[in-house]
């Protein structure tokens, strides 16, 4: 099975402040990491890939250093990367060689839902890559306390920054949010990491209900 290790190191970062909207540092762990053991491929090819699922395995390939590492693991070992909304620096050991890589591509077959296929980038300390890290409302918004109705417009955030500084998530306090309103991207401070998204994008928004709208300015 998996091993999820949790590091205790500690990153600062922001959020939006419930009251003035100005950002404010806090701390919260970095990313989690999980493991995974597999095993080099003697050959490659579609026959070797079928059988390799055959038996229970799925195929993935290592890109990002000198030679692509090509290597299968049980296809259980993927089910806590694959089927949660969190993000996770990957432990790949390949017969005792170990890498340090993120998920970067899933191939799914297209009716049976199978995995089939994965691909990790190689991740080398101080060196900038790109992620999407899950965004993480917390909170009680005025405007959801009037009626409206809390939405979050983007779920993760694409960003770029070095594995060291990636976060499990980005928290942003919505308790500022009052109806009509939205927090945007260039709202969102996170230190060490620079944010891909557009800085006019919303990240979360108080929508009024039809219901609502006819009593407003009242």
């Amino acid at each position: 099975m998996s091993e999820l290790v949790n590091k205790k190191r500690l990153i600062k970062h922001s959020l939006i402040h419930k009251r003035s909207g100005d950002p404010v540092t806090i701390k919260v762990k970095i990313m989690k990491q999980i493991e995974i053991v597999g095993y080099q491929r003697a050959n490659l090819g579609r026959a070797e890939s079928q059988a390799i699922r055959a038996e229970g395995n799925t195929p993935g390939v290592l890109y990002g250093g000198d030679e692509q590492v090509h290597f299968y693991a049980p296809t259980i070992l993927f089910r806590d990367l694959l089927y949660t909304p969190n993000v996770y620096e990957v432990l790949l050991n390949v017969e005792g060689a170990e890498y340090r890589a993120v998920l970067q591509e899933t191939q799914f077959h297209p009716v049976s839902d199978a995995l089939l296929h994965v691909d990790f980038l190689l991740v080398t300390p101080g060196k900038p890559l790109k992620m999407a890290i899950p965004v993480k409302l917390t909170g009680t918004a005025p405007g959801v306390q009037k009626g409206g109705k809390l939405v979050t417009r983007i779920r993760k955030l694409r960003v770029k920054g070095t594995i060291e500084n990636m976060p499990d998530f980005i928290e942003i306090d919505v308790t500022g949010l009052d109806l009509g309103k939205s927090i945007r991207v260039g709202q969102i401070k996170v230190e060490n990491l620079e944010l891909l998204e557009q800085a006019s994008n919303p990240v979360a928004s108080i929508e009024i209900p039809r219901a609502l709208r006819g009593t407003l300015g009242k």
